[in-house]
């Protein structure tokens, strides 16, 4: 009996131990908060942004090309002959200034045949006053003869009084005196004077050389001023003064023109002078030509045949915002951050120079532009931002 009631009550505990904690169990679940069913929220993106700054900009319109003259001419002599004097400025590379002589041909044959020109014109000359005093003699004769016939003795026979053989005088006199003048003008073409201030391209002679006319010489060019012809894209023109071209007949645009010469750095002011006539066929640029005054002035000099740079002074826009490139989207959208959404802003697009796009309209001052790029996005959305400085924006 006593096994018996030994396994009654430990059945019994067992029983006590379960139901303590079934109930235990059941009064934690019943103290339970009830979990709410519902749908996960989506994820806010993040963007980076820049802030925008509107200010007022004079426009620069950047571009390249090569030093040239404005004059440049062979030396060619008018008369042939023999060389007996070369200037040390007549050499490649050479300076010389407007009226200094470069070359003299031997004088010695122009001046035998203004000899001979004086000579001719001496003799013309004595020719006609011979017939004009014979003539003379027989008006005289004539009009003796025939004073009774008064109509008669003032129109004496052509042939009488010489008319012919004077006018063929007075034509040879003429003729000898053309002759003169040529020979003093061949006389004064055997000096081969400088046109203008200039420097020597080329050089191809020496004392002693026999030279023939038309024959060139030397190449020489100007430095009073020099042009570069600058290519600019069709819409650029627009932003600066071209005479010929922009409305008005105002002087054209400054420009600076920059250049690095063994090692130093210098900046020349020059100004629009014109457009070339023709547009370019193959890259459908306008060639505008910048003109720069005295460009030898300056030590180093603006040297002919040097590439360089150039900035021309175009408009002041009065409000512009400059944007990274890449922050332009398609069809000249942007994207703006405003109270924490997305907004797709069209904007005007003037100019892009390099990595900046200029605008002039659809971006206030002050507005988050979004510079990153997301593959999916809608106006309106919201988003996250972190402002990032425009440096730093790429």
């Amino acid at each position: 009996m006593a096994g018996t009631a030994k396994r009654i009550f430990h059945a019994l505990v067992v029983v006590c131990v379960i139901g303590l904690g079934i109930g235990g169990f059941l009064t934690l679940t019943a103290s339970k908060p009830k979990i709410k069913k519902g749908r996960p929220g989506k994820p806010v993106p993040l963007v980076r942004v820049i802030k925008a700054h509107a200010r007022s900009e004079l426009l620069v319109i950047k571009g390249q090309g090569t030093v040239r003259p404005v004059r440049e001419m062979d030396l060619v002599p008018e008369v042939g002959g023999r060389v007996i004097y070369v200037s040390s400025s007549l050499v490649n590379g050479g300076e010389f200034k407007k009226g200094e002589m470069l070359i003299k041909i031997d004088p010695t044959d122009y001046e035998l045949a203004i000899t001979l020109a004086q000579a001719k014109v001496r003799s013309a000359q004595s020719n006609l006053e011979l017939l004009e005093e014979e003539a003379a003699e027989a008006r005289a004769e004539w009009e003796m003869n025939h004073a009774d016939k008064p109509e008669v003795a003032k129109n004496p026979p052509p042939l009488l009084v010489k008319t012919p053989q004077i006018q063929a005088a007075r034509a040879q006199l003429e003729a000898a005196r053309a002759e003169l003048r040529k020979s003093l003008l061949d006389l004064e073409r055997t000096e081969l004077l400088a046109p203008f201030d200039g420097r020597v391209a080329k050089e191809n002679v020496g004392v002693g050389q026999y030279v023939r006319p038309g024959q060139a010489l030397a190449r020489i060019f100007s430095i009073e001023a020099v042009e570069i012809s600058v290519p600019l894209e069709r819409d650029d023109i627009g932003w600066i003064c071209v005479p010929g071209i922009s409305p008005g007949v105002g002087a054209g645009s400054v420009a600076k023109v920059a250049a690095e010469l063994g090692g130093i750095k210098t900046v020349w002011r020059g100004m629009v002078a014109r457009a070339e006539a023709k547009i370019d066929e193959h890259t459908r640029m306008v060639n505008v030509v910048i003109r720069i005054n005295r460009p030898y002035d300056k030590r180093p000099p603006l040297v002919v045949g040097l590439f360089v740079d150039v900035f021309i002074q175009g408009k002041k826009i009065a409000h512009v915002v400059s944007i990274p490139v890449w922050a332009l989207r398609e069809n000249n959208v942007v994207w703006l951050v405003r109270q924490g959404r997305l907004v797709f802003s069209k904007v005007k697009l003037i100019r892009i120079e390099g990595d900046e796009a200029l605008i002039t309209e659809g971006i206030r001052d002050g507005d988050m532009v979004v510079v990153s790029h997301h593959k999916v996005v809608t106006n309106g959305m919201s988003v996250r931002v972190e402002q990032v400085s425009k440096e730093n924006s790429r």
